[in-house]
């Protein structure tokens, strides 16, 4: 679009994949388990695998459009360029609602994990907080998201090894096999943990080389999540068996195993820096997304103002943080994760749609991996309980109503 002003490409591969594991290692891993192994028992890994499967078919649609469309905004751009302005416009507006419940989620998390009691006031400072970092420039977003993946990374890395040898020998009550549907609703839980590796998409304006960098980013960050998350639900399975289910906190359940107060201040220390690192990292997506839909009349053309002095949309970053900080006042954190999981699995739908209408693919990805995420994600979507699908469904309609209603300028 002529006349609009550019962010700068200042992200390389190895930035753009710490950003993409920083936006998936966050509220998820330190949530999703208990909940997830209440539905599926025994074939919890297997409910991981499908979420990871899943979460591939995907990476591989996003990365392929990627290639063609090297801009922010992500499956809003696709899908206007592949499905036109009516797609692109539910993928976008999907995209933002459920990732602005991601946020409320993650920084719900901190506070839970962080300031028990006091759990949304130390939402919103780290909302504050975080907006302003974001505010300063992508490059501190991305030196940021390194520092707090290195450490918790390790730190997760070290529970899987407590998880499978633990200090108590004694043996555990093994989980049991759940039912089949148990599995697919388990996945879709999990498939939440895994949510973030879009967000290297949606800053494609700002990766330097994003042809090759972005596929290359997107597949990295998935890889190194989908072992960590396989291994930590295996750990977990053998340090707790049957109590798994029914321990809120599992990891520091682990911690407490090996280290007592000492392991469980380091595992809440982990999970505050991995929510604030997945906080972070969300902002900024949500931000380039709304950007995107002003700059094509979608959202308040005012959405699209970039700053001169950091090159960041300031008034979309600044609308995202509000927007979050009426979720906190208002919602828990279970609720906002059923409205992200369906938001997202709808946007990802129309993602793996516009993939199927490329014509030049490389070999290893095939139409029939758009075909499988497509089927996956809506049979995910609809296995969420019916209060979260039917909320978000009324938003989505909400959303598309406002757009045929409102007076709009003309696209540029």
């Amino acid at each position: 679009m002529s006349g609009v002003a550019g962010l700068r490409r200042q992200l390389g591969g190895f930035d753009a994949t710490t950003v993409g594991i920083g936006s998936m290692i966050g509220a998820g891993v330190f949530v999703v388990f208990a909940p997830a192994a209440a539905a599926a028992g025994s074939w919890l890994p297997l409910a991981i695998l499908i979420a990871g499967f899943v979460a591939y078919c995907n990476a591989t649609a996003s990365a392929q459009l990627a290639r063609v469309y090297p801009t922010s905004g992500g499956t809003y751009i696709y899908g206007r360029e592949r499905l036109g302005p009516w797609t692109g416009f539910i993928a976008g507006w999907s995209f933002i609602t459920g990732k602005t419940a991601s946020c409320a989620a993650m920084a719900l998390t901190f506070g839970l994990y962080a300031f028990p009691g006091y759990e949304t006031a130390a939402a919103i400072a780290a909302v504050v907080l975080l907006t302003a970092v974001n505010l300063t420039g992508i490059t501190r977003t991305a030196l940021a998201s390194r520092i707090i993946v290195s450490f918790v990374f390790a730190i997760l890395a070290f529970l899987v090894v407590v998880a499978f040898n633990p200090a108590d020998a004694a043996p555990v009550e093994a989980l049991q096999p759940g039912p089949g549907w148990g599995v697919l609703q388990a996945a879709a839980l999990v498939f939440f943990a895994f949510a973030g590796y879009a967000r290297i998409a949606t800053m494609g304006e700002e990766v330097r080389n994003p042809r090759r960098n972005i596929p290359l980013a997107i597949g990295a960050a998935l890889a190194v999540v989908l072992v960590l998350y396989l291994l930590l639900g295996l750990g977990l399975m053998n340090a707790l068996g049957a109590r798994l289910p029914g321990t809120t906190t599992p990891l520091l359940a682990v911690a407490e195993n090996v280290g007592g107060s000492v392991g469980t201040f380091t595992v809440t220390a982990a999970a505050a820096l991995a929510t604030l690192g997945a906080l972070l990292a969300l902002i900024a997506g949500v931000g380039r997304t709304s950007l995107a839909m002003a700059r094509h009349g979608d959202l308040p053309r005012s959405l699209s103002r970039i700053g001169s002095k950091f090159a960041v949309p300031f008034v979309a970053d600044i609308a995202v943080a509000v927007a979050v900080i009426v979720l906190l006042l208002t919602t828990d954190v279970l609720t906002v994760i059923g409205f992200s999981s369906f938001a997202v699995l709808i946007y990802y739908a129309v993602t793996n749609i516009s993939a199927l209408t490329l014509s030049e693919r490389p070999w290893y990805w095939p139409r029939a991996l758009n075909l499988v995420g497509l089927a996956g994600c809506l049979l995910l979507a609809f296995t969420l309980p019916p209060i979260p699908v039917l909320v978000m469904l009324a938003i989505l309609l909400a959303g598309l109503v406002g757009r045929a209603v409102v007076p709009r300028k003309q696209d540029s």
